[in-house]
């Protein structure tokens, strides 16, 4: 047969083949469509938008515009992109393939794993353009540089015979890594749009990239406020939480724009005022909330036209918070928000922020909390301090992982939180905090946690776990941290557990309250935290762990000790920061050792004490000499020399440079 000929027969066969297989991807595409469209990716007046081979998102096409998956200059084109402006972080893709066979090839598991891919640019391009799931993480590859990609290698010509796989690439990631359910399971087939954003919200490195954000808007918005609202320290998060409550209703959220910049402020009043009257909850504590929110209603500043903003500074306000923080509570449901804009507003307040009696807990104390409790959905969490509700808001947020129904989605907001706070501003911003996550401020009593009515009545919810930070004594043995501890562990039921974090000092010196505690409750764990923990606050502190109504004489038994001064946080100039990511590794370490009362040197002990004794492990732990090196001889020895020579005081080593 003449060459020319074969050559022209051959073409025709591979032109027919692939015919064939695009035909065949044509029913793959199909079963996508159908579950897409059961799935509600389709309905009308729904905000998800599905595009096929190509998108009318100017910064999706820019991104694309040289992602072929041949190599060429040309663009990619993945079979669906589906997005939403209500998670404008976050692409959805879809890849296709007709056989099972040409669902994933072996270089994924390095990809995931992150290690070295040797290949050549040829062989690249046959395989992310024969396999669904390469395909799907080559675009996901180019789109994460602006957006949290998720992606859905679907391959098969049958719904019931088809394959599914669910990755997410977060944005600025290195690597991608499989997409999970938040309570775990793999996710195996087309889900809602809203489900595929609740589950990649729990992945830890999505979580930290956001709350970087919001505490870089946060930040800005302080400077905004300081310049042109004049409002006080007390009053910005007030007007934070306020209008988010607002922002609740849609028709505000809708025509704010149009009132006049007098007129809205009372509106914004009004609104306040109307969802918090819609709240299941006693008048008493519907007044209580709404109280401090009126100065703000009529505050000078905020009804003023300026030149840079002729609808007014509120108007501003409100634009801003909308846009940058309303889809952290409508959408991702995943931050004590209020709580941190309170903190980041507090780090401004002149003068000694202790003496304030405000030392807001870090949040990843608060999630350490809920893992050292271990907490799941039948859970019922009481903080008799609550503040801003940061304890609780962990709480909720863990329990909810341990939830597969809605049925237990609600136990948990509507009898799983209990809290208690005495102070007017702070009582409004734990109660704006749960109405604005759907419910759980019925539960929330403003008070004195040591008002016998209170107590009685938190007693009713049977409480199986307590947590709290109670304010700082500073030498006031009417208010000792350990009075609060005891009041906590007693409104618990028998076998509570109780955890809180309390000053070094309560660990040391024996005094009467550490005999009352011992006398009606076990010391199950005391664990000594960073020294900077609440930096820029000096106060050094340990966590304690108690057995409620279990009384420690009668037990005879050892307390378990742990050293947790490491929880790979470095100070920054603008805090705290998990620099290297490693905290979450570092903490199941931790949690995993108490719970199995590990003894390990240099790290954990077990030790009978009793009131008199030292409730810490740098007093009974063994050194572990093995990791001991010179380097860390020559810095010990240094640290000794400058603090004598400072007279005693303690040696603080020079802040991390950014």
């Amino acid at each position: 047969m003449p060459i020319f000929l074969w050559g022209a027969i051959s073409g025709l066969l591979i032109g027919v083949e692939a015919m064939s297989v695009s035909k065949n991807e044509r029913k793959t595409e199909n079963i996508v469509r159908d579950m897409l469209r059961a799935a509600d990716f389709y309905d009308v007046g729904g905000d998800v938008q599905v595009e096929e081979q190509k998108s009318n998102i100017e910064g999706v096409r820019k991104l694309l515009k040289s992602s072929s998956k041949s190599g060429g200059s040309g663009g990619g084109a993945p079979e669906f992109i589906i997005s939403s402006p209500s998670s404008p972080d976050f692409i959805l893709i879809v890849e296709c393939k007709a056989s099972t066979l040409d669902h994933s090839s072996h270089v994924v598991d390095l990809l995931l794993s992150g290690l070295p891919v040797s290949e050549t640019d040829t062989e690249r391009t046959k395989r992310i353009q024969r396999y669904a799931i390469d395909g799907a993480l080559h675009y996901a590859r180019a789109l994460s540089k602006d957006y949290s990609v998720i992606t859905v290698a679907v391959s098969g010509e049958t719904k019931k015979g088809a394959k599914f796989s669910t990755h997410l690439w977060p944005r600025g990631a290195a690597r991608p890594k499989v997409l999970t359910a938040k309570t775990g399971a793999s996710i195996e087939t087309i889900i809602r749009w809203k489900d595929y954003i609740e589950h990649a919200t729990f992945d830890p490195s999505v979580q930290k990239l956001r709350f970087d954000e919001l505490m870089a808007f946060a930040t800005e918005l302080h400077d905004f406020m300081r310049d042109h609202a004049k409002l006080t320290e007390s009053e910005k998060p007030l007007l934070v939480s306020g209008t988010l409550i607002a922002l609740r209703n849609s028709v505000f959220a809708a025509s704010y724009g149009l009132h006049k910049p007098a007129d809205l402020q009372k509106e914004w009043m009004r609104i306040i005022q109307q969802e918090i009257q819609k709240a299941e909850i006693p008048q008493a504590k519907k007044d209580n909330m709404t109280q401090p929110y009126s100065s703000i209603g009529v505050h000078p500043e905020l009804g003023k036209a300026t030149k840079a903003y002729p609808k007014g500074v509120l108007n501003e306000l409100i634009r801003r918070l909308n846009e940058k923080v309303w889809p952290f509570i409508s959408i991702y449901h995943d931050f004590d928000v209020v709580g941190q804009f309170y903190g980041e507003f507090l780090k401004y307040t002149g003068g000694d922020k202790k003496a304030l009696g405000i030392v807001l807990t870090p949040r990843h104390v608060t999630e350490l909390f809920a893992h050292i409790a271990n907490l799941n959905k039948n859970s019922t969490v009481l903080d008799i301090c609550a503040g801003t509700g940061g304890f609780l808001i962990s709480a909720m947020h863990h329990m909810f992982r341990d939830a597969a129904t809605e049925e237990e989605v609600t136990r948990v907001k509507k009898s799983g939180l209990i809290g208690v706070e005495q102070q007017p501003n702070m009582f409004a911003l734990a109660a704006s905090n749960m109405i604005l996550r759907g419910d759980g401020k019925a539960n929330l009593y403003q008070g004195s946690c040591f008002d016998d009515a209170i107590t009685a009545a938190v007693k009713k919810h049977e409480c199986n776990v307590g947590m709290v930070n109670p304010p700082y004594s500073q030498s006031d043995t009417d208010h000792h941290e350990l009075r609060f501890v005891k009041r906590m562990l007693d409104c618990l039921k028998p076998g509570g557990i109780g955890i809180a974090i309390v000053p070094m000092s309560c660990a040391l010196t024996a005094n009467v309250n550490r005999a009352e505690l011992m006398k009606y409750h076990t010391l199950e764990a005391v664990m000594s935290m960073p020294d900077d923990l609440f930096y820029p606050v000096g106060t050094v502190t340990c966590i304690m762990v108690f057995t409620a109504h279990h009384p420690h004489a009668k037990e005879n038994r050892k307390t378990w000790f742990g050293y947790w001064k490491r929880d790979t946080f470095l100070k920054t100039k603008k805090g705290r920061i998990d620099v290297n990511s490693m905290w979450q590794k570092t903490r199941d370490r931790w949690v995993e050792a108490f719970r199995n009362r590990e003894i390990h040197a240099g790290e954990s002990i077990m030790q009978k004490v009793g009131p008199d004794d030292e409730w810490c492990a740098e007093a009974y732990m063994e050194t572990d000499y093995s990791v001991i090196d010179q380097t860390a001889y020559d810095e010990t020895v240094r640290s000794f020399v400058v603090n004598r020579l400072l007279g005693g005081q303690a040696f603080v080593p020079e802040e991390v440079q950014e």
